[in-house]
């Protein structure tokens, strides 16, 4: 009997380490990319936009994303990160045939979707019950 109980301890444990890293390394994840996200809104909302910094942005963000991507896609919903790859292929279109307003919704759509991730996948009360 007190074999099984250190087993069980341990078993919830390590469940509960496992979600606090992963809950850090999501929200760590969406600051690094809302940052991104918040660099290109800027230069995109300038009077006098500057092409060669809309791609190093755009870039940027794919490059943020894409790392980011990987790890997420073990714990976190297919069907959320999706939408963030749809928003940013899309964005990165808008880009390319330089529509910038609708690359600014475009950004504030998968911002939106990257803090409904985290708050989706942060460790509360709200989201255990």
């Amino acid at each position: 009997m007190y074999k099984e109980i250190i087993i069980s301890v341990i078993i919830v444990i390590t469940i509960l380490c496992v979600d606090i890293i992963s809950s850090n390394y999501t929200k760590q994840s969406v600051e690094e990319i809302e940052t991104c996200f918040e660099n290109f809104r800027n230069e995109l909302e300038k009077d006098v936009v500057d092409e060669n910094k809309i791609k190093f942005h755009m870039e940027e963000v794919k490059e943020k994303w894409h790392s980011r991507y990987e790890i997420l896609a073990f714990y976190v919903e297919h069907d959320e990160l999706e939408k963030v790859e749809t928003e940013v292929s899309a964005l990165n279109a808008n880009v390319d045939t330089k529509k910038y307003e609708e690359a600014i919704e475009k950004l504030e759509r998968s911002e939106f979707i990257l803090k409904h991730i985290s708050d989706k996948e942060d460790f509360n009360f709200k989201n255990i019950f």
